[in-house]
């Protein structure tokens, strides 16, 4: 078979095997029944700024959580940041709507989690909560590790509450950190890890351990609220621990920061089962939202083949029969994002898929939007599974270097279970949008610039 009748099959397999979304509640049938008694469905993004992925990935996790009893939502965000959410979810009085409960997402980038999307998602979680009863309401959780002094400042402030003088010992435990530059844990680990200043991991483990300790004591009075708060601040523990080794590995190379931050987030999602699963009376089912190369299995990539791990791989390998892993792609259209670390939020324009990619491949297919089953379709698998390119864009976009910035290889049967495809899609709204995002991204002569 010739190159040009090899592609065409492959062309027909994807129009044979594609469920077009059509808009209708029906539409992720298929893909509700491909999940079945699945307890991780681990749902991804092509981009950390596109409305649809949001709203798609909301529309599915409404239907797990409605008709197959998923209990929580676990993101790639802050667990400090996304406990505020999850207090609101479950009907804090003090947090009176879904704006207010994103107010502590106020580090870059902040649009990721305050915006329009997830607003609505938020409010219509807070409504489906209010008539279930205390351990069946659905939770809003964060896995990420970033967050090591507000971490710090939670631990303190628990402790404040039930202990003050454990919260005097952990202040001093973590005065350590001072010393690196308070409130810039990267400042932090620069200073570490040449030696200017102490290690800090000694002292976290330390109050880690302290705190455990103390468990039961502080567990015992309260009941649910009270194991749900120790929980919280055992968490932030583990966090400060993780984020202080995260922020000394940043400058030991991209292979072990990465596999430090996914290794974290895959051991919070466990703790998380492990809690939500003893207050229930029964195994939790959770659904986890983060970027596609979080989510996909790093096996079937170039960053396996460099090294790299992420929480799709490591949860997959400890439940194989238990894991759906769910991808995102999109051909063009609009995104949000910014031109450099800490810059302005910026509606940019995605430029068309690269001709070799994956994305193209689909966009060629000619269906607009659609749903794409990978598990047990052997033909489509046999003819995917020669390695592509796939897009992947983070909180920067910089198409001056799209290659190079924002295309990887990988192998997609191997690496999701199911890929949903949008063919053009449009920014996410963040919830302040600024006049470099309203006035959009100017076109001039790109590529040349003359």
């Amino acid at each position: 078979m010739s190159n040009t009748a090899a592609h065409l099959h492959l062309i027909n397999d994807i129009r044979q095997s594609a469920i077009p979304l059509t808009a209708q509640s029906g539409d992720y049938t298929p893909l509700l029944e491909m999940i079945g008694n699945t307890h991780y469905v681990l749902i991804g993004e092509a981009t950390h700024g596109t409305e649809e992925f949001y709203r798609i990935r909301g529309d599915i996790t409404r239907q797990l959580i409605q008709h197959r009893g998923f209990c929580a939502v676990a993101v790639e965000g802050d667990w400090p940041d996304c406990y505020r959410a999850n207090r609101y979810v479950r009907g804090d009085p003090g947090i009176c709507d879904a704006h207010e409960a994103l107010a502590e997402f106020s580090r870059f980038p902040a649009w990721m989690w305050r915006n329009e999307t997830v607003v609505s998602f938020l409010e219509w979680l807070h409504g489906y909560n209010q008539p279930q009863s205390a351990s069946e309401k659905v939770g809003f959780y964060g896995l990420d590790l970033y967050s090591l002094y507000s971490s710090i400042q939670a631990v303190i402030a628990y402790l404040e509450k039930v202990d003050p003088p454990a919260a005097t010992r952990a202040r001093h435990y973590y005065s350590c950190f001072d010393h690196g530059g308070r409130e810039d844990p990267q400042a932090y680990g620069y200073a570490a890890t040449l030696g200017i200043t102490p290690s800090c991991e000694r002292h976290a483990i330390e109050q880690l351990l302290n705190l455990r300790q103390r468990a039961f004591d502080y567990i015992k009075r309260d009941g649910f609220m009270a194991e749900d708060e120790f929980f919280y601040a055992e968490q932030n523990a583990k966090t400060v621990l993780d984020a202080e080794k995260y922020y000394r590995a940043m400058f030991q190379g991209r292979v072990a920061s990465w596999n430090l931050r996914d290794k974290h987030m895959a051991e919070t999602l466990y703790a998380l089962a492990g809690h939500l699963s003893n207050q229930r009376g029964e195994r939790a089912k959770i659904v986890v939202w983060a970027h596609n190369s979080h989510v996909g299995d790093a096996r079937a990539t170039e960053m396996g083949e460099g090294g790299e791990w992420n929480i799709g791989q490591l949860v997959r390998q400890e439940h194989p029969a238990d894991t759906a892993l769910i991808g995102f792609s999109t051909y063009d259209g609009t995104v949000t994002a910014a031109s450099h670390w800490d810059g302005d939020a910026e509606r940019k324009t995605v430029r068309p898929a690269m001709k070799e990619s994956y994305e193209a491949l689909f966009h060629e297919a000619g269906i607009k939007d659609f749903l794409l089953p990978l598990r047990g379709n052997g033909a489509l698998a046999a003819h995917l599974s020669l390695s592509r390119l796939q897009r992947a864009i983070g909180v920067l976009y910089v198409p001056q270097s799209e290659r190079q910035s924002h295309y990887f290889f990988s192998r997609l049967p191997q690496q999701f279970d199911a890929i949903i495809h949008i063919d053009t899609t449009n920014a996410l709204i963040p919830l302040e949008p600024t006049a470099t995002w309203h006035k959009g991204e100017i076109f001039e002569t790109y590529p040349t610039g003359f």
